[in-house]
């Protein structure tokens, strides 16, 4: 497995089952990773190893629904059972870490570098429209006292807007959602019908979903600088990454893990 360049806020780590992504600057404040291909997240064991990982006994994951529900994790406070009905985890408590699984959806890491609470963000475009990131900096406020400017993000794997054409209902959903015009633009690229094409062949629309959730953060608050894109298209890298545009039923699903500070 050759693995694919990374910015210099990101690094591979060699773990038990393969290859995991991490962010320098986010691992300065809490344990955390993004799993590859190599470890499928099929049987509990495969969990068991990324707890391992991250020094803690339990990983909290949820039955995503593509929205911006939210469910709180507290120190000293019984963990939820199950698998909730969410697409982000906030927590305080470095007993237990906090997950969400994607194959083309942003999975977003965030940590509070003044009181080490974190937050785990699954956003797929409806996740998005609906501003699950800017959902996580509230949370991370309202329940645990964290201030924007104090946040640092991790934007793991995700798929790219070379690789992720979309239809214009989705443009109607985010202005919909209330998001400006001048940012759907942003998000939403046009590419021109190619040289030769018949007459009848459209533009290609395509949405750059990470670049929605680095926007939406620095709208809430968050400080670029804070900010880090891992720059992986899951479309692209499917050696080491997994992408259900690409594989359908067949993709696995890659995590976004993070535990806060002890």
């Amino acid at each position: 497995m050759t693995l694919p360049p990374i910015p210099d806020a990101f690094r591979w780590t060699d773990e038990s089952w393969g290859p995991a992504l991490r962010c320098v600057p986010l691992g300065a404040i809490a344990s955390h990773l993004f799993t590859t291909r190599r470890l499928q997240l099929s049987v509990v064991t495969d969990w068991w190893r990324v707890a391992d990982a991250l020094g803690v006994r339990r990983i909290l994951t949820l039955t995503q629904i593509h929205g911006r529900g939210v469910v709180v994790v507290r120190r000293g406070v019984s963990t939820p059972r199950g698998k909730p009905e969410a697409d982000i985890l906030v927590s305080d408590d470095p007993e237990v870490a906090i997950a969400v699984r994607a194959a083309d959806c942003v999975p977003l890491l965030l940590a509070d570098s003044r009181n080490g609470a974190v937050a785990a963000v699954h956003a797929g475009w409806r996740g998005t429209a609906a501003g699950a990131a800017t959902t996580a900096v509230d949370a991370l406020g309202r329940e645990f006292g964290s201030r924007p400017e104090d946040l640092v993000a991790a934007i793991g794997p995700s798929i790219c807007s070379a690789c992720y054409e979309v239809g214009s209902e989705l443009v109607d959903a985010f202005a919909a959602a209330g998001h400006a015009r001048h940012l759907i633009a942003r998000w939403f690229v046009t590419t021109p019908p190619r040289r030769g094409a018949v007459e009848s062949e459209r533009p290609v629309l395509r949405l750059d979903v990470a670049a929605a959730n680095r926007d939406q953060l620095m709208l809430a608050g968050v400080a670029e600088t804070n900010i880090h894109m891992s720059g992986l298209c899951t479309a692209m890298h499917l050696d080491v990454l997994t992408s259900f545009r690409k594989e359908k039923d067949l993709a696995g699903r890659l995590a976004g893990v993070i535990r806060a500070r002890p």
